[in-house]
């Protein structure tokens, strides 16, 4: 038995002591992906790895590490009123707005079945989108259309659920190439069409903002699946009836 004042070989185990090794929530969640043997790329969503209040302390952190960069920005953060509050701002920006379709599952879609056997060309859009390039984060701003060629066993879901769908998609760190490939892979297993048509037309402020600070140049690009990729005449009805104009 120890008398009062004794002292003991056992490590202090209190929060703050030296031989408690904190692990960030971060690096927390990279270890159930990685164990998963999953990617965490850049565009990916990994809500499935994240636990209850972790996203909370993943803001808490993402402000600690933005505080950092500012400082090394050389920004006087303590008497700048201007730039005060700038890391918990953008921290939140970045996880609950710009990037937050890496981080919240997937909007609910009610599927509906086509009982009145629809099999004609459907096109929803424009749909406003908004992204960030994965090479600079700078923003990405642009519309989107989409073909569905239904068949009798397709499922058909409400109007507002393709923008909620694009925008989960979009809201994540993108190359507009493989964004909206990932927009007509989802599609395409919610509504099981004959075929899908995907078109995208956006502003990059990568280009913009910096490089070569082009303020007319556009990307346009297109993703066909099923009878849109297989049928000319189709094809052409649909981007006919688009026409990429205001």
């Amino acid at each position: 038995m120890l008398q009062q004042g004794a002292q003991t070989d056992m490590p202090d185990s209190s929060p703050t002591s030296p031989s408690v090794r904190y692990t960030p929530v971060s690096a927390r969640i990279r270890e159930r992906i990685q164990k998963a043997q999953q990617r965490f790329h850049a565009n990916d969503n990994i809500s499935a790895f994240i636990e209850a209040g972790e996203l909370e302390a993943l803001l808490d952190e993402v402000e600690g590490k933005m505080k950092g960069v500012l400082e090394s920005l050389v920004i006087d953060t303590s008497s700048d009123h201007n730039t005060q509050d700038t890391a918990r701002r953008v921290a939140k920006m970045y996880l609950t707005e710009v990037f937050r379709g890496r981080y919240v599952q997937q909007p609910p879609v009610t599927e509906f079945p086509n009982a009145e056997h629809l099999n004609e060309l459907m096109i929803v859009g424009p749909i406003t989108v908004r992204s960030a390039c994965s090479h600079h984060f700078c923003p990405i701003m642009g519309r989107l259309w989409i073909g569905i060629m239904p068949n009798e066993h397709s499922n058909l879901i409400g109007l507002s659920k393709y923008a909620r769908l694009a925008e989960w998609v979009m809201s994540r760190p993108q190359i507009q190439e493989e964004a909206i490939a990932q927009v007509a892979n989802l599609l395409m297993d919610k509504v099981s069409p004959d075929g899908l048509a995907v078109v995208m037309e956006a502003d990059h402020f990568c280009m913009h903002w910096r490089g070569v600070k082009d303020n007319d140049s556009k990307m346009i690009n297109s993703v066909m699946r099923g009878s849109f990729l297989k049928d000319a005449s189709l094809r052409r009805e649909f981007l006919s009836l688009i026409n990429l104009k205001p």
